[in-house]
């Protein structure tokens, strides 16, 4: 977890982000979530969306992006990928929910766009903050799903029925082939499913599973 750290609330935080004194966010855990005012209806796509003007689960989507100042954007993961983005030249923002079929759908590379088309955000200025979710350690899945990945994610069980499916390292490689520099990418390396005293898994609990919040809000 080199490079985060876990604030009084109980909430992680990228120290990096951190540096930039006119935004603030977190990670959530089971016992504490980051203030949060838009989230969307998650629905595993590649719709990104901008939040100005939206009402909290307005819209269907599985990011959000911004520059407006006082209001909070956020995503709920229960074992999902989250990452938060932002720009520090043009003071914009993302919050991205990448599950399995949002990562084969390439989420991460739809909200870097649209925070180029929508703020004029530069690659080399983005950074991304990957938190707490399911690991290739416990993320077991069926042929259908190893399918849509390359097999530099993917190891096959003890049983060699399944395979083990590394979301993160997916997302991860998607953010630096859209151009963000691999110093500006940092990841909590956490386990939801390993770590049940810090965080809800739909995977380990599916009767009921909770969620986190990992929001991220411009402050000036």
């Amino acid at each position: 977890m080199s490079g985060f750290e876990r604030g009084e609330d109980g909430t992680y935080r990228c120290s990096a982000f951190d540096e930039f004194s006119w935004q603030r966010h977190g990670f959530g855990t089971r016992s504490a979530n980051p203030p949060v005012d838009v989230t969307l209806r998650q629905v595993h796509s590649d719709i990104a969306i901008n939040a100005r003007g939206l009402q909290d689960r307005e819209r269907e989507g599985d990011a959000l992006v911004t520059d407006e100042i006082g209001r909070a954007i956020g995503v709920r993961t229960a074992d999902c990928v989250p990452i938060l983005l932002l720009d520090p030249t043009k003071r914009a923002i993302s919050a991205i929910h990448a599950g399995w079929r949002g990562t084969a759908a390439q989420i991460v590379v739809q909200t870097i766009q649209t925070l180029r088309d929508q703020f004029g955000s530069q690659l080399g200025d983005l950074l991304a903050a990957i938190g707490p979710c399911i690991r290739h350690c416990c993320y077991e899945v069926g042929p259908e799903v190893a399918a849509r990945f390359s097999e530099n994610y993917m190891t096959k069980s003890a049983q060699h029925l399944k395979w083990n499916l590394d979301l993160a390292a997916a997302n991860r490689k998607q953010l630096l082939e859209s151009g963000i520099r691999p110093d500006h990418v940092f990841d909590l390396g956490a386990c939801t499913a390993c770590q049940a005293d810090e965080f809800f898994s739909y995977r380990r609990e599916p009767e009921n599973p909770g969620r986190m919040i990992s929001s991220i809000q411009r402050i000036a």
